[in-house]
């Protein structure tokens, strides 16, 4: 049985559905959250809003950030369990596989994908590279 979980968190309902699994399934487990904030997301902000918006965009990327953190500390209250979260900058594959490596993470849980239609297409699947590259187990939910 893993000692230490990292379940990456997006805000959708496969994230969620990878939280609850992680904390119904390995009760005894440190589990930790991380949030990825993707700076190529703000490439699409100055795009369509100018520069005033891309320069909002790290402000609101991390109010984003903290809403989704403690959506998951209410799931994990509901399992009596103490969660630690985390929130990253930078490219989600490569900032999930760094942190489960700095922190010595025994075991990945995360969903299937969070992004779908043409964003998934062009950006790739952060499930996908996370499983073909980690040195952990990764457990993905559907």
């Amino acid at each position: 049985m893993p000692e230490t979980i990292l379940v990456p968190i997006d805000g959708s309902p496969l994230a969620e559905r990878a939280l609850r699994y992680a904390l119904e399934t390995f009760p005894t487990a440190s589990v930790t959250t991380i949030y990825v904030i993707n700076p190529v997301d703000s490439i699409f902000v100055a795009e369509t809003g100018g520069l005033p918006a891309a320069n909002e965009w790290y402000e609101t990327a991390q109010e984003r950030a903290e809403t989704i953190h403690e959506d998951a500390r209410a799931i994990a209250d509901e399992f009596d369990v103490e969660l630690t979260t985390v929130t990253a900058v930078g490219r989600p594959a490569r900032e999930i596989l760094d942190y489960a490596d700095e922190h010595d993470i025994d075991q990945l849980i995360m969903g299937s994908h969070g992004r779908d239609g043409i964003e998934r297409a062009l950006l790739g699947s952060v499930a996908e590279t996370v499983t073909r590259s980690g040195q952990q187990p990764v457990t993905i939910i559907r």
